[in-house]
């Protein structure tokens, strides 16, 4: 039952997770092509009230006519609509998702074997938790040291930019050295989530709260407040698309098992926001074509550095070294038998249709080893995973290398 009830927890957070992103990000990218949208107003009405920016909008049947005013509204209604709490469901039932898939479980899914440092190989479970966490805590802390080091009064936000992309490497790096594969990709989308939404509870929100009271005492509103709510904002666009793939990721194993993984990630993060911002440009009536290409030749690198390898030619059966002698019998190919018995032996603890496993209701990823025709329809996950050592998960059933070795050699068939 205890599996039972994991698994449904899972699928109600995901679900609740799921929503609130949509919702979330939804309305960034529309408040971003809104703001970058707007016209100088051109009524003298407009003006004399202090519009800052106008535009109209035709939908669901009806006329909307949007008016931004700065720092000077001549009224400012008790109703006023705030944005965060979308953010904060979203890091929220993230982190729940976290920590009920890898916190609770971080002995498997945490502790990377076959790091190539010693002390990440030899962390426990709970080490490796610890470190998770900190990786958002510190990295955060860092990303919010570099803009205000280095741009505090946002005058130097293209330095800012290029700071946060080599943060963004680095931690890529880091990631895929001290955790397993998909859950370096996992923390390191969880580190560009939690900087946008630590940046709408820290940031983006206290500005603007300082910013109505001062309109409310009637005074006039520290204009930086929203140059700095308005530097966060720009960022959290920019992070939006390659959060989604790294939280996609998992589904796609030739990602996080790839020998460069780091850099799959990193090339990830950088088409995603060069494909933002060709969108970005399009709200203000630009159509650079630079910038989808850029994203384009980076997913075609991405492509060629994660495509498998062509299988080598069997090689031909060794002649005899003696005239007329009989050619060498050739090296018997591996059955689709022999792998299966394996995937039995060491992997349907999980994968199965009735997982043994203690705390697995169901099959990871609906993945089912336990006929033949299963082990067959997931050849090239099989073999994939197998050669990374990805799975077995932590090597739990000790998976010896003549078993990868036979892995390997099998034609997946």
């Amino acid at each position: 039952m205890e599996g039972f009830f994991l698994e449904y927890g899972n699928l109600l957070l995901r679900w609740l997770h799921v929503i609130a992103a949509i919702a979330w990000i939804g309305e960034s990218i529309y408040f971003v092509m809104l703001d970058l949208s707007l016209h100088a107003p051109k009524s003298e009405h407009s003006k004399k009230l202090g519009v800052y920016g106008e535009m109209w909008a035709v939908h669901g049947g009806g006329f909307y006519h949007n008016q931004k005013y700065l720092t000077n509204p001549s009224e400012l209604p008790d109703d006023l609509h705030w944005s965060f709490w979308k953010s904060y469901t979203t890091w929220l039932s993230g982190f729940g998702l976290f920590m009920l898939l890898y916190l609770l479980r971080a002995d498997i899914y945490l502790v990377n074997p076959a790091s190539p440092w010693e002390w990440a190989r030899n962390m426990n479970g709970t080490e490796a938790g610890i470190l998770a966490v900190a990786f958002l805590v510190i990295g955060y802390n860092v990303y919010s040291r570099l803009c205000r080091i280095i741009s505090p009064t946002v005058e130097r936000d293209g330095l800012l930019s290029v700071a946060v992309g080599v943060m963004m490497v680095a931690v890529a790096w880091l990631t895929t050295q001290i955790f397993p594969g998909r859950a370096a990709f996992l923390i390191t989308g969880a580190l560009m989530a939690t900087c946008m939404s630590a940046s709408v509870l820290f940031w983006i929100i206290p500005g603007q709260r300082r910013m109505v009271k001062a309109l409310k005492a009637g005074e006039k509103p520290n204009p930086l407040d929203g140059a700095l709510g308005k530097q966060r904002s720009v960022h959290n666009t920019y992070f939006t698309l390659p959060v989604i793939f790294l939280m996609l990721s998992n589904h796609y194993s030739f990602t996080y098992t790839n020998e460069y993984a780091w850099v799959i990630m990193s090339l990830f993060i950088f088409a995603g926001a060069v494909i933002r911002q060709y969108f970005v440009l399009r709200h203000t009536g630009k159509n650079d074509l630079r910038y989808p290409l850029a994203g384009i030749a980076m997913l075609a690198l991405i492509g060629w550095i994660a495509a498998p390898a062509p299988a080598p030619a069997a090689a031909p059966a060794a002649q005899s070294s003696q005239a007329g002698g009989a050619a060498a019998p050739a090296q018997a190919a591996v059955t689709l038998d022999q792998v299966h018995g394996i995937m039995v032996a060491r992997c349907t603890e999980w994968h199965s249709a009735k997982p043994t496993q203690a705390g697995f209701a169901a099959a990871p990823a609906g993945i089912m080893l336990d006929t033949d025709a299963q082990t067959l329809q997931h050849a090239d996950q099989i073999k994939q995973v197998v050669a990374s050592k990805y799975m077995p998960l932590a090597n739990l059933t000790q998976m010896t290398d003549e078993e990868r070795a036979v892995i390997a050699a099998w034609n997946g068939k």
